[in-house]
């Protein structure tokens, strides 16, 4: 590797070079065939595909809940080939997940649920009190400390839980169909405060199936298809 190349690599926030993913019989889910993708730091791109075309099984392994079979993985300039096991989690701390279904704890209220993230990796209570209510005011819920998640609606249990997803400052938050269970109204809540924490640096990478949101972003598209990127395109939109 020359030392051009080294460079460019490490400046980039996502690298997957040639990655193929595949199950053993009788196993599920979509495998990968050879992909190559590359992200920039605060860049914001929307992977889209039907359902089974593989957008699930890149994310996995981008948060190293899967390995691939063959091919490269760098993230954020960590190199996926000399990642040892004891090394994930603090891996995982670099990288913010929100999914479709809101995963919030129903004993705690809004700013429990999200300062649960910091004491978990033991992070002192001055520093949870300062930073749990910017976060909860970046996603919008500042007044909603004290609500259960059950007096939440959709959207704002989903805004919590990015809230939740962001807190320990993540360089890239990857967001899987999070507006999967959400109307229109909610939805646009979700993804204008998706939006917001891009602004604010983070590299975002969203899954969706709706055609509107991908639309109107205008934002880069990669589509998959049959576990291979069909189309890779700036201020793009999509069709079923």
């Amino acid at each position: 590797m020359t030392q051009a190349l080294y460079w460019v690599i490490i400046k980039l926030m996502i690298l997957l070079d040639r990655v193929t993913k595949t199950y053993g019989r009788g196993e599920k889910g979509s495998a990968l065939s050879r992909i190559s993708l590359h992200v920039e730091p605060k860049e914001f791109v929307i992977v889209v595909g039907q359902s089974g075309a593989g957008k699930t099984t890149l994310l996995r392994l981008l948060t190293r809940e899967e390995r691939p079979t063959s091919g490269k993985i760098i993230v954020g300039g960590v190199d996926y080939d000399k990642l040892k096991d004891k090394d994930i989690p603090l891996l995982r701390r670099k990288i913010g997940t929100v999914f479709q279904d809101f995963k919030l704890l129903p004993n705690k209220n809004v700013y429990e649920n999200v300062a649960y993230a910091l004491e978990v990796v033991g992070v002192g209570n001055r520093e949870i009190r300062h930073t749990v209510p910017k976060v909860l005011n970046i996603v919008n819920l500042k007044g909603k400390e004290k609500n259960m998640p059950l007096e939440l609606s959709g959207g704002e249990q989903q805004r919590v839980a990015i809230a939740r997803a962001i807190v320990r400052q993540p360089r890239i938050l990857v967001a899987d169909e999070p507006t999967g269970n959400l109307d229109p109204k909610h939805a646009w809540d979700v993804i204008k405060v998706l939006e917001k924490i891009n602004r604010y640096g983070t590299t975002v990478l969203l899954t969706t199936h709706n055609v509107e949101i991908v639309n109107k972003l205008k934002r880069r598209v990669v589509t998959i298809k049959d576990g291979k990127i069909a189309s890779d395109k700036a201020n793009a939109g999509y069709k079923i």
